[in-house]
């Protein structure tokens, strides 16, 4: 069987739009891989993302961690803190009860024997003023008897007979 000229043509006009849909595939393949690659870049830059998310959600975690570590000791430091005012507001309380029983009474005692030793005080000024006009008053006297003794001496000595 040998293949004529004419064979060969026609052989040849139907493999032709059969290359051509080849090259067009070819064509076609060829933007698939660019598309291919363009998706490998972007899941590359996906799993980069993913990669820093997972870092940062571990991030979050150690600080939440931490977060929780500081709440549960501030609630420590504010237990202690109500412990430290409920204690303050009990003796706050009993120097109260101390003022209000004790020294309040004292006081009203003191303020009361006050009163006592101002009027003593005062009658001991009226002595005292009356001690000192006296004073004055017997001294006063006091010269006079000393000037009538020396007036007396004096006509004593002018009557002597000489």
């Amino acid at each position: 069987m040998s293949l004529t000229n004419d064979d060969l043509q026609a052989i040849a006009n139907i493999i032709q739009p059969i290359k051509e849909d080849v090259n067009s595939l070819k064509n076609e393949m060829h933007g698939v891989k660019e598309d291919v690659n363009s998706l490998k870049n972007e899941m590359h830059d996906v799993k980069v993302d993913v990669s820093n998310l997972k870092s940062d959600m571990h991030n979050m975690r150690t600080d939440m961690q931490n977060m929780k570590e500081s709440i549960k000791n501030m609630e420590y430091d504010m237990s202690d803190m109500k412990y430290d005012i409920k204690d303050l507001r009990q003796r706050v309380t009993n120097v109260e009860l101390t003022l209000e029983n004790n020294t309040n009474r004292n006081i009203q005692l003191l303020a009361e024997n006050h009163i006592s030793l101002i009027d003593k005080l005062n009658e001991s000024i009226k002595v005292s003023d009356k001690n000192l006009l006296l004073e004055v008053q017997v001294s006063g006297l006091r010269m006079r008897v000393d000037q009538l003794e020396k007036d007396v001496a004096e006509v004593r000595s002018n009557s002597k007979p000489a």
